[in-house]
């Protein structure tokens, strides 16, 4: 009786081993399944998270680069805009002055005060005896351009009369000149230019300088 008793009770003690070191094997694969299982999970988020950062990094350089090409562009952009609109006033200054010149120097009584000064008795010991041509605005001298006139005419414009001027002296119309005048010694090429262009030329040198230190706050 004892060994019969005992016989089935020693196969379920082997079936219980088996089933016990099965389930015990079964667990560890379990446990080791799941611990590469979540070494894989965390190697695969460090690895996002790596390149998260790297295109965060990324993305912050080229904002950054952008950002800073944006800047010297705009900064390009108003350095030319400045350099445009002081070169735009400088131009309206010059017109400006010319302007005024010109409308200055259309006046009859200044341009017969120059030709009076440059062709006049008191220029006897600088010229003398040399042949002169006095060039005028033709607007002054009769108005169009194949208007004829006499040097008594020209002179009655400009209300010269013959004993204010020395002989050998010629008004000239020029339709380069728009106010002024321009005295030209025949022989010896000589020029003195008290033209329009020339006095704004003169006044502009003088005047830019200061005109552009003002402008850009110097003064």
């Amino acid at each position: 009786m004892d060994e019969t008793t005992n016989a089935p009770s020693g196969v379920q003690d082997l079936i219980d081993r088996i089933r016990d070191q099965g389930v015990q094997a079964a667990q560890e694969q379990a446990d080791q399944l799941l611990s590469d299982a979540k070494r894989e999970a965390a190697e695969i988020v460090a690895r996002a998270k790596e390149d998260a950062d790297a295109l965060r990094a990324q993305a912050r350089a080229d904002i950054d680069g952008w950002q800073a090409a944006s800047l010297d562009a705009l900064r390009l952009a108003s350095r030319d805009t400045v350099l445009e609109l002081k070169v735009g006033v400088m131009n309206r200054f010059e017109e400006f002055v010319k302007r005024l010149v010109i409308s200055a120097t259309q006046d009859k009584e200044l341009v017969r005060a120059i030709v009076l000064v440059l062709a006049g008795h008191a220029a006897e010991e600088f010229i003398q005896n040399k042949e002169i041509e006095i060039r005028v605005s033709r607007r002054l001298l009769g108005g169009e351009p194949d208007a004829e006139l006499s040097e008594e005419g020209k002179r009655a414009i400009l209300g010269l009369s013959s004993d204010m001027l020395r002989e050998g002296l010629q008004l000239v119309p020029d339709d380069d000149i728009e106010g002024g005048a321009r005295v030209q010694l025949v022989d010896d090429r000589l020029e003195i230019d008290l033209s329009d262009r020339a006095i704004a030329r003169m006044i502009s040198q003088r005047m830019l300088p200061r005109f552009k230190a003002i402008l850009e706050g110097a003064e």
